[in-house]
């Protein structure tokens, strides 16, 4: 009952069919080994069919109905292929194929070579395994962009609620144990010495490109933008707006081909020049010289943590206050310093805390404070301090204590409703063909109007 009530639950959590990165999707070694049905003009690989099924069973579905993935995947692709129709969405396609091409390099960075890497996924050429990524990204876009557009309307009553636990809380799985966090993070700040230091790199950068080095080789020796770099420092189709305001203002202060003086950045200092700029939309280069702190930097920034905690463990300021005031983390500044869970909620299971973390809190209880510690937030040094705000023992879910969760649980079911509702009514006017190996499936849905030959 609990596998059949997950599986009943993928339309709800859809976004999950496509946001498995690329380099998990393109596994090495693996062929796309034929259709498996069409909607529209979209397809369903074989592959995709295998992937998904595997997926299931990494989030514990241990009975696999192949039938039942299959009918999953050609519902999200007819979402896709409405969402293409649909006018109100926006067409993003310059902008993921640009970023195909972007992870494309990422994927190659890890690679001594092209051919290499093209051997290693099993593609023939470096535009098959682009189009590869671009197909992947594309679903994920348009797949989300209608599943929000179908159900933006969506919500459920209290009385919902508590019918949706009363007819399900035989299936609802048991809660592991859990706690709920809270941080205060901050960024080392860079010594007026090491800023100078970077400054005057740049500068020196910026006159050897004034002397005739190109900003595209320049970029590639010094950039640390891994992204970019391997471009030529290159970023297209920025929509304004996309990028961090010192360096967009920066950007688009300038006339096309002038490079800017060292422009400061929450991620370091850059270069930055102007390629061409048309309405809503421009093309930079730049070069980033990232401001990793250096060790008397972090040692400085654990010690001023350190201080705050003990004026927290003094009862002079509030772990809350405190994070709005000192910590450099937007996402949880606001909100007391509380990190999110996977679900949303302030939970978070004790096994999915990250090993750095579960360190720290070995032997403290609620309400214990950390000493200050250094970890990595997308791949930038930074020192924190974390609370134990609460501990939650497994259990079985109630209404009394998880109701957000259970909640949140019967918006998806709702959700799921829609999405069925509206799927049905696109049936009768939609091509579909399904493969001949899948005639023995019981679908749900009325997908079955032609067959693809076996």
């Amino acid at each position: 009952m609990i596998n059949k009530l997950k599986i009943t639950f993928l339309f709800g959590i859809f976004v999950l069919m496509f946001s498995t990165n690329v380099k998990a999707q393109l596994k090495k070694g693996q062929l796309v080994d034929g259709i498996a049905a069409v909607i529209g003009d979209e397809i369903v690989l074989e592959s995709d069919v295998e992937e998904q099924m595997n997926y299931g069973k990494q989030q514990g579905v241990s009975s696999v109905d192949k039938c039942e993935f299959l009918e999953n995947l050609i519902n999200n692709k007819l979402l896709v292929y409405e969402a293409k129709r649909d006018t109100l969405i926006e067409n993003r396609s310059a902008a993921l194929k640009e970023g195909a091409n972007a992870k494309y390099q990422q994927l190659l960075s890890q690679f001594p070579d092209e051919k290499t890497m093209l051997a290693a996924y099993k593609f023939r050429n470096a535009y098959e395994m682009k189009n590869t990524i671009e197909k992947i990204d594309t679903d994920q876009y348009y797949g989300q962009a209608k599943y929000q557009r179908v159900t933006e309307k969506a919500d459920v009553t209290p009385n919902e609620v508590t019918d949706f636990y009363n007819m399900y809380k035989m299936q609802l799985p048991e809660i592991k144990d859990e706690v709920s966090l809270g941080q205060i993070m901050m960024y080392p700040k860079l010594t007026e010495a090491h800023k100078d230091e970077l400054i005057n790199r740049l500068k020196k950068i910026k006159q050897d490109i004034l002397g005739g080095e190109t900003f595209e080789s320049q970029a590639r020796i010094y950039s640390e933008d891994e992204g970019s770099a391997v471009n030529g420092g290159l970023i297209k189709n920025i929509y304004k707006g996309q990028m961090v305001k010192p360096f967009e203002a920066a950007a688009l202060n300038l006339q096309e081909g002038d490079i800017s003086d060292p422009v400061e950045s929450e991620f370091g200092y850059h270069l930055i020049q102007l390629v061409k700029k048309s309405g809503k939309m421009y093309e930079a280069r730049h070069i980033l010289l990232m401001a990793t702190p250096t060790d008397d930097e972090i040692n400085t920034a654990k010690k001023k943590l350190d201080s705050i905690r003990t004026l927290i463990t003094d009862g002079k300021i509030s772990f809350k206050d405190a994070a709005f005031k000192f910590s450099d983390d937007k996402k949880t500044k606001f909100n007391g310093g509380l990190i999110p869970g996977a679900d949303g909620s302030s939970k978070i299971e004790r096994e999915s805390i990250p090993g750095t973390i579960t360190y720290e809190l070995a032997g403290l209880k609620k309400g214990d404070i950390t000493t200050a510690f250094e970890d990595a937030e997308n791949k930038r040094k930074v020192v924190k301090i974390i609370k134990i705000e609460d501990e939650i023992p497994s259990h079985k879910i109630t209404l009394e204590t998880d109701y957000d969760r259970i909640k949140q649980m019967a918006l998806n079911k709702k959700k799921n409703e829609m999405i069925e509702k509206f799927v049905n009514s696109k049936l009768p006017t939609t091509f579909i063909s399904i493969d001949g190996r899948y005639d023995s499936c019981s679908f749900k849905g009325n997908w079955k109007k032609e067959s693809l030959k076996k």
